[in-house]
């Protein structure tokens, strides 16, 4: 399932007052991250995404992704457990003027579906043999 999460930046979201957007996602593996950014971003409006204090994407800390008329897509596996998760983003603009709608879309499946089988089922079956 694909979980889609917009914001529209507005003139307070700025550096020092950055827009904290709360992701509710279920429990199960993000395969796939989408951020959208619409023409006229004009790589002004900037988004970092964090679980917890630590920021996952982009990788390098105190980087941030941006865009303009740009689909930043990627796959990826990371595991959330439970039902409650700590992934939020962190949005803002470096320009007042260039307030846009920003998309943030994450793909969630089951493990089971993912990994069908697990590492130790794996050498079970194969000593089995």
């Amino acid at each position: 399932m694909f979980y889609a999460f917009a914001y529209t930046v507005t003139a307070d979201d700025l550096v020092d007052a950055k827009w904290k957007l709360d992701f509710e996602l279920t429990a199960g593996i993000i395969h796939q991250v989408d951020v959208l950014f619409q023409k006229d971003c004009a790589h002004k409006i900037n988004v970092q995404i964090f679980k917890g204090g630590h920021q996952l994407w982009p990788s390098n800390r105190d980087s941030a992704m941006r865009g303009d008329a740009t689909i930043i897509s990627f796959r990826e596996f990371l595991e959330l457990r439970g039902a409650l998760n700590d992934l939020y983003a962190l949005i803002w603009t470096t320009d007042a003027s260039v307030l846009k709608e920003v998309i943030i879309q994450i793909g969630i499946l089951p493990r089971e579906i993912i990994q069908p089988i697990s590492f130790n089922q794996l050498v079970e079956t194969i000593l089995a043999l």
